[in-house]
């Protein structure tokens, strides 16, 4: 290794350690400040008005400012995470699993919808009027632009590769023309306009389209939808006061419930967020989505057609489905 990069990597790492809280600002006291972290999927010119609120009443809630920080992308926030520059925040499954392995996080509880429903749905989308089937797409005959989302993104890539393509044996780097990643917002933006022929996208970001840019979502319409996925998630580092964990996971559990002007005001927070109220939940709310990633790891041993590589895969998946079993016979809630 050159000087150069040695003294790059240094201060790389003094940097990181400067955004880090000191011990004492995480043992044994009661922190001055928290950030709550919160994909911008949209933008965040778009998204800070409606979690804002939610915010304050979190702040008033339980005795901490709260401030929010906003990422464009998954990996970001379970970076600031791990390194503590975040305390809480809202994640989608895949990322939210990725955050309990890596960054010390665990579940607080999950969202639920207006309609009280704790799952959504990733779908395929293409411009209204195109003719594009999803026959056509499954053609794989490399004539169509395909948009995924992020890379960490449970409904933008491992959903629609569990249960579109993966069973069909469809590679999607070798099905189309061209594949590209970005955000739902931009991949609706991206079909609309017919830079992008199909792409990924969720139920829920359809909601946001058609409430933030009605002409924009008119253009568009969906040829395929998943099975249910596990809605989002409220995450919490592990070395949090257990004192002011538990307010935050009674603030959310809490909120928008009940009778009088507060949970009325409350409610209507939630609306903006396209959200009806957080339901109880732990870690084991994610079987599903480690199930969903064992089964790729599984079909990707498969085509290395690597006996050894098989093996293991498959002992791993039927490890992960008995452990998840067993957590369902436990709890048939799960």
């Amino acid at each position: 290794m050159n000087l150069r990069l040695t003294a790059v990597l240094a201060l790389a790492l003094l940097a990181l350690a400067g955004c880090s809280p000191k011990p004492s600002e995480t043992k044994g006291e009661t922190p001055k400040e928290l950030t709550f972290s919160i994909l911008s999927a949209e933008n965040q010119s778009s998204m800070q008005p409606l979690w804002q609120p939610l915010i304050d009443d979190m702040s008033a809630s339980i005795g901490i400012k709260v401030k929010p920080f906003f990422a464009t992308n998954y990996t970001s926030l379970i970076e600031a995470m791990r390194f503590n520059q975040v305390q809480v925040g809202w994640f989608s499954a895949l990322p939210a699993l990725e955050a309990v392995r890596r960054a010390d996080a665990q579940v607080l509880g999950r969202v639920v919808d207006s309609g009280g429903v704790d799952s959504y749905e990733s779908v395929l989308i293409v411009k209204k009027g195109s003719g594009i089937t999803l026959d056509r797409v499954l053609k794989c005959d490399k004539t169509l632009t395909f948009g995924l989302g992020d890379a960490k993104s449970t409904s933008g890539t491992l959903a629609p590769k569990t249960y579109l393509f993966t069973p069909r044996g469809i590679d999607v780097a070798a099905c189309f023309k061209s594949v590209r990643s970005a955000s739902h917002q931009a991949n609706v933006f991206s079909v609309a306009n017919g830079v992008l022929d199909v792409a990924t996208n969720n139920s829920v970001g359809l909601v946001f389209a058609a409430r933030e840019n009605p002409a924009i979502a008119n253009k568009i319409e969906t040829i395929w939808r998943s099975p249910p996925l596990p809605e989002s998630s409220i995450l919490a580092r592990k070395d949090l006061d257990p004192a002011i964990r538990e307010k935050l996971r009674q603030f959310f559990l809490t909120y928008g419930t009940g009778d009088g002007p507060v949970a009325d005001k409350q409610r209507e927070v939630l609306k903006g967020l396209a959200y009806g109220g957080f339901r109880a939940a732990d870690d084991s709310y994610l079987d599903p989505i480690r199930e969903m990633e064992a089964g790729e790891a599984l079909a990707d041993a498969k085509r290395s057609g690597d006996a050894g590589r098989v093996a293991t895969a498959q002992k791993a998946f039927d490890d992960i489905r008995a452990k998840a079993a067993q957590r369902r016979a436990v709890n048939p809630d799960l």
